[in-house]
């Protein structure tokens, strides 16, 4: 029998929020077991079968042109925000649903790494594309994956890559290349960047093909110097360049950290740890391994603010609610909750991504949290509700640690849910809302 606390802290960075029973299995199987499964989960995810990817239909902007009325213009544009919803509902839905809740997590941390959004992309397809993307790429070989987004119509469009030509480089995409995906501030020059630039033109995005096609007469053929490197790079060898660097796993161990772990500083020593595991093969899953797994990773309990969107995911799995059988109004209220908490699927509010920690817990956000996790409780399985109903206060409350994964609670939250411990459905409520079930 593993430590329960251990594969507990495990389960809650790994995975959106694990139920009772995940726990349950976790601490039986023991620690090393449970992450070998969580990292090489076998056949097929039941949870994904259950959630089949949206038939979003062909790109509505693809029907109108410059001639189009305005009519035909605002319905292709209502016709993409519907697209968009029915992706996002899909998605919060498949993380609820899935089995292999940890291949499920790293699509999310690369959402937020390459921090595309669909307010400039405006393409359901472009985006589901990249989710598909990060699920096929994200665990393996990162050079796949870098190689893969480069040519990823989303970020192209997202980071203007299309108006990136020879005789007009764009920057944009060179710079957060270097910067926020591969290699960190301090590690590239401005000559690098406008290199760089050059490497990556002639990408046009196709919206009726959903693909990027490099158009040859666009590309700059010419040597460029990128990193002390003098060659006729392109956007393969430019790739190929960058992981090369020293830089580039040491910033990839930080990020992981960042949100696997803390928002302190990986260690000297563990980020040692990381990077070689990583090696020379850029084996995404093998540094994530080496994270879970390192001495470091188990003092990091509490050490996390959840983003809402893992807590509102987290809340959904551990009460029991099935998402696809909500009423519209509670499905709506529940997403339009996400949007005040600053979280919506699909909307990073820029290049840089969703901020972290304390930027998640401001006085306006407290009240929106109280008011979703009221939503969260009315929605509850009625075997949720009658397990934290029943018996003692006492029982109630050790009860709602155990279906919301709290190792303990603190002396105040425990009087705050006892003030309303007659009442279940407040008490997830409060759950919910306490700093023990916010903070992971």
């Amino acid at each position: 029998m593993a430590d329960r606390p251990l594969v507990a802290h495990l389960l809650r960075r790994a995975s959106f929020g694990p139920t009772a029973a995940e726990v349950d299995a976790a601490e039986k199987a023991g620690f090393d077991a449970t992450l070998t499964a969580l990292l090489t989960p076998t056949g097929a995810d039941p949870g994904a079968t259950s959630t089949p990817e949206p038939d979003l239909g062909p790109d509505p902007y693809t029907t109108i042109n410059q001639s189009s009325s305005r009519d035909a213009r605002q319905q292709a544009q209502q016709d993409v925000r519907g697209q968009l919803q029915s992706l996002r509902t899909w998605w919060l839905n498949r993380m609820v649903a899935a089995r292999h809740q940890l291949t499920e997590k790293v699509v999310f941390f690369w959402h937020g790494h390459w921090a595309t959004s669909a307010q400039k992309v405006k393409s359901g397809l472009f985006m589901q594309a990249q989710l598909s993307t990060f699920r096929e790429h994200g665990r393996g070989d990162f050079a796949v994956l870098l190689k893969a987004m480069l040519r990823d119509p989303a970020l192209i469009v997202w980071l203007d890559g299309q108006r990136n030509t020879r005789q007009a480089p764009n920057e944009n995409l060179a710079r957060e290349l270097m910067e926020l995906f591969t290699l960190g501030i301090g590690a590239y020059t401005e000559d690098d960047i406008k290199a760089g630039a050059r490497a990556l033109t002639g990408w046009a995005v196709d919206r009726a093909g959903t693909e990027a096609r490099l158009v040859a007469n666009r590309h700059d053929t010419g040597t460029k110097t990128i990193l002390g490197q003098t060659a006729n790079f392109d956007a393969d060898s430019f790739a190929d360049l960058l992981v090369a660097q020293p830089a580039h796993p040491n910033f990839l161990a930080r990020r992981l950290w960042y949100r696997f772990a803390s928002g302190a500083p990986v260690p000297a020593a563990t980020q040692a740890r990381l990077v070689a595991a990583y090696g020379g093969g850029r084996d995404v899953s093998a540094m994530v391994r080496a994270l879970l797994a390192d001495q470091e990773f188990a003092g990091t309990r509490g050490a996390l603010v959840k983003q809402p969107i893992e807590w509102l995911v987290g809340g959904v799995r551990q009460l029991g609610i099935d998402p696809g059988a909500l009423p519209d109004n509670q499905r709506r209220q529940l997403q339009s909750g996400l949007d005040g908490l600053g979280q919506l699927p699909l909307d990073p509010p820029s290049v840089g991504g969703w901020p972290a920690g304390a930027a998640w817990l401001t006085t306006s956000s407290l009240q929106v949290r109280l008011r979703l996790a009221a939503a969260l409780a009315a929605a509850a399985s009625q075997a949720t509700v009658e397990t934290v109903g029943s018996g003692s206060t006492d029982a109630k409350l050790t009860a709602l640690a155990r279906i919301l994964v709290i190792d303990a609670w603190t002396d105040r939250t425990r009087a705050a849910l006892s003030d309303v411990a007659s009442d279940p459905r407040k008490l997830l409520t409060v759950g919910l809302a306490s700093p023990e079930y916010t903070v992971s």
